[in-house]
């Protein structure tokens, strides 16, 4: 596509064009609010338009992106892969209600891309001097946030009793020996609300700026992403994880923030759960990788965010030159900082004490791009709206381990929730 690069002048211009975007069927922002990252391929990018499309179907759904991604193999694709494609992956069975209704995965190619780099924007579209006439519009559209503050509390799916009894039932599996760790999810919703898109997320991201940020809107579904958490990635021939295992609050002073953080880089509990997520992540990428070439940081870094500090490890390997982009995604699907381990056991358990469907939520959002690259988040700190439904939801998690507290575990979930509750002004039912 033709391509024109301008200064961008408005300090504004960013939240316009969501705003401009917005009145397409299909869009997506990914925004990095400018994170030093070594394995940054962009900084921010916004896909508008559908050129060409994929819909789940319920079937062979990797296959098929993979079909797909082959006859548009020059162009940018956007999309997110769903948690439920657990279910044609094992022999894994979800029952429970899912009142956002996304299809499983969704791809498209856009008709016009922003790319946002130190300053400037450069515009392809499919007509030269179309360009100067999407910047002019964004330059021109109003800006008119609206705050999307609520005015009513989200509702609980799971009740702390509830969350309790099933923390419980789980722990007792560990005990048993089968599982070693599980991520027991809840969801928080409303019905019947309103908001407008754009603004919560926009709120959402002033309040909680963190690296794989997304906005993705597919017809009348919206997933207004926080997300501090790479799922992978691709650079070159090098496949990558990033699994996040281990939180703490921020502290009230510089003093207190530094020695929260220096407790969680050497608290013994929170350091064996993330090595139990890197084990699992190493294993499902050597199946993808060169013989002897996965690798591991040996300690997990301290990661710090506006709302928490998050223990983050990081693991490599060379990709086998006959596995496909997409073959590499689904050998490591779902992120296993989400499920457990054993990981098919702990979903299995997953979908038997938690709730609610987890849809996009513990899902991935991202890109392929046409040099070959891909990255994709875990769909995390994430609102997920239903705007036809009028229906709005957030999940939170933690992880249980054999020497994990209920107490504990639950304040984390309800640590996890203060950005999206900060960001639309509201809390949480009693």
């Amino acid at each position: 596509m033709p391509t024109a690069t301008f200064s961008i002048e408005d300090v504004d211009f960013l939240a316009k064009a969501l705003l401009w975007a917005d009145s397409f069927d299909s869009a997506c922002l990914l925004h990095s609010n400018e994170f030093a990252d070594p394995y940054a391929n962009v900084q921010s990018i916004l896909a508008v338009g559908v050129k060409q499309e994929i819909v789940a179907d319920g079937t062979n759904t990797f296959e098929k992106i993979e079909a797909f991604k082959a006859k548009h193999r020059d162009e940018w694709m956007f999309g997110f892969f769903g948690y439920d494609l657990k279910n044609e992956l094992e022999d894994l069975h979800t029952t429970m209600p899912d009142e956002l209704a996304f299809p499983d995965a969704y791809f498209f190619t856009p008709k016009i891309l922003l790319h946002f780099q130190d300053g400037k924007v450069t515009i392809d579209a499919p007509v030269a001097m179309e360009a100067q006439s999407i910047y002019e519009s964004i330059c021109g559209t109003v800006l008119s946030f609206d705050g999307s503050t609520l005015s009513r509390s989200f509702q609980k799916r799971m009740s702390k009793t509830a969350y309790m009894e099933s923390f419980q039932q789980l722990k007792q599996h560990i005990q048993r020996g089968d599982i070693y760790e599980v991520n027991l999810c809840q969801e928080f919703y409303q019905k019947n609300c309103l908001i407008h898109p754009p603004s919560a997320y926009w709120k959402l991201n002033n309040t909680s700026p963190t690296p794989f940020s997304t906005f993705f809107k597919y017809q009348d579904h919206y997933i207004l992403s926080a997300s501090p958490e790479r799922f992978i990635a691709k650079r070159g021939t090098t496949l990558l994880s990033q699994p996040i295992k281990g939180t703490a609050k921020r502290g009230n002073t510089e003093q207190e923030d530094l020695e929260i953080s220096q407790r969680l880089q050497s608290d013994p509990k929170e350091i064996a759960e993330n090595v139990m997520i890197v084990d699992l992540v190493r294993n499902d990428l050597t199946r993808s990788a060169k013989a002897g070439s996965v690798a591991a940081e040996r300690q997990p870094q301290v990661h710090t965010f506006r709302q928490v500090h998050q223990l983050v490890s990081t693991i490599t390997c060379e990709i086998d030159p006959n596995v496909t982009d997409l073959e590499a995604i689904k050998r490591v699907f779902p992120a296993g900082s989400m499920t457990g381990a054993p990981k098919v056991s702990a979903m299995a358990l997953c979908d038997r004490y938690e709730k609610s469907s987890r849809g996009v939520y513990a899902g991935a959002v991202g890109y392929f791009a046409p040099d070959g690259n891909f990255d994709f988040n875990v769909v995390i700190r994430t609102l997920l709206y239903n705007r036809t439904k009028q229906y709005l939801s957030f999940h939170t998690g933690g992880a249980i381990t054999i020497d994990a507290e209920a107490e504990k575990e639950y304040a984390e979930c309800l640590l996890k929730a203060n950005g999206i509750l900060i960001a639309l002004d509201t809390q949480l039912e009693d």
